[in-house]
């Protein structure tokens, strides 16, 4: 079930290198030989998940050149710890990149009620902050860093593809279903901006490259991921606390906990160096911010409250539908913001000076050039949606992403 929804070339890049990904790709595939359905909802077994050569298809202009994904969900890779049916049965788990050595860890977060928003008492408070609304969260895992160049090169720059093609790999069962994925067009300039590769944060891409990453991911696991929405990120970062921040309101406690303007020495540092916060996950504040579903509003909270009426009852799993490019939300704050920025319930949105410096016409879909504190997180919830939800999570929400992105798959830029 869905949420409740608010209708309303010249420079070098420093790419990961091949053989930095090949580390335990045999291993895996040894592994994945016997892909299993490893869900809280179960697949059928794909018997034959390389499809054989078929009949080609009736002509037209321009052939796509990613291929047709299989039809159904793919195969699902087992990982220890990722099964669980009832949220008492949630664990920490790792999860792979088949045919690499990439990993990413998550953390189950327990669902429950919380106040979305801040108090008017709050120092910095801001006026779209509120009005606190009750909101009821239901339980999924999260990303226990935010993802990293190392995860999102593989995708970025079909590093994937890259080591079948030389021969490095094997086909993996489930990547028909993630070559069909859409990815990003090669960037004009290094999107690190000479900040560092591994182990640092993945940065300067659109909400939709973010969407596509996690679809992407999707394929490549069997297992549903997207981007947390904006109740369920602020939800995860304060953690069970009612503070500004989620280790309390003592600001001399900031640099324990965050990268911000005043210790970040005008970069990103590499992920999970800070301390966690209740529930064991990092850089919630600061770093860079991250990209979250929804759309922003300046009214702050206020249809939130509309919708809850009397608050006799918690708003269940709210968010709104984005309407237009701009503005959509990102939250944590980021190595270059003041320590106001970092608070659990500050909000930050996107803006068309994001893509100052892209000299495409029309301008990307795939990359902010000019917001190198951006990036994101992934959430899995313990309720697998069905193929139409999860459609509704990953694709593009309007006209003029969908359009180009159509151009792309026909080769075009």
């Amino acid at each position: 079930m869905l949420p409740i929804i608010l209708v309303h070339k010249s420079i070098p890049l420093t790419v990961l290198s091949i053989s930095s990904l090949l580390g335990c790709a045999h291993a895996q595939e040894a592994a994945a030989g016997s892909p299993v359905a490893d869900s809280a909802v179960e697949q059928e077994p794909v018997v034959d998940p390389i499809p054989a050569e078929q009949e080609p298809a009736a002509e037209i202009e321009q052939a796509s050149v990613y291929p047709e994904a299989p039809d159904g969900p793919p195969p699902v890779y087992r990982i220890e710890g990722a099964v669980a049916k009832k949220p008492e049965e949630m664990k920490p788990y790792r999860d792979v990149i088949l045919g690499t050595k990439v990993g990413f860890d998550l953390l189950p977060i327990p669902g429950g009620k919380f106040l979305l928003g801040s108090p008017e008492s709050e120092d910095d408070r801001k006026s779209d902050e509120g009005p606190q609304v009750q909101v009821q969260i239901e339980p999924f895992w999260m990303g226990k860093y935010e993802v990293t160049w190392d995860e999102y090169q593989v995708f970025q720059f079909k590093l994937d593809q890259q080591l079948r093609d030389k021969g490095a790999v094997k086909p993996g069962p489930n990547d028909p279903w993630a070559d069909a994925v859409s990815r990003p067009t090669p960037p004009y300039v290094p999107m690190d901006f000479n900040m560092g590769i591994n182990g640092y944060p993945a940065i300067c891409m659109t909400q939709f490259a973010a969407k596509q990453y996690c679809k992407w991911l999707s394929q490549k696991t069997g297992r549903f991921y997207r981007l947390p929405t904006e109740a369920e990120w602020e939800y995860a970062c304060r953690g069970g606390t009612t503070t500004a921040y989620s280790f309390g309101d003592d600001l001399d406690e900031l640099e324990d906990y965050a990268w911000f303007f005043d210790n970040a020495d005008d970069k990103y540092q590499k992920v999970g160096l800070k301390k966690p916060n209740p529930w064991g996950l990092h850089d919630m504040h600061g770093n860079v911010s991250e990209w979250v579903l929804d759309r922003y509003s300046k009214e702050g909270y206020g249809d939130f409250a509309t919708l809850a009426g009397d608050g006799a009852k918690p708003l269940i799993g709210p968010m709104r539908t984005p309407k237009g490019l701009y503005p959509r939300v990102v939250r944590g704050g980021s190595w270059d913001d003041d320590p106001d920025r970092l608070r659990s319930a500050a909000r930050i949105y996107s803006r068309k000076d994001w893509k100052v410096q892209d000299p495409q016409l029309p301008k990307s879909i795939w990359y902010h050039t000019d917001a190198n504190f951006v990036g994101f997180r992934i959430v899995r919830p313990l309720k697998q949606p069905t193929l139409e939800e999860m459609a509704f999570y990953w694709d593009a929400d309007i006209d003029e992403v969908r359009a180009i992105q159509e151009k792309q798959r026909l080769g075009g830029r």
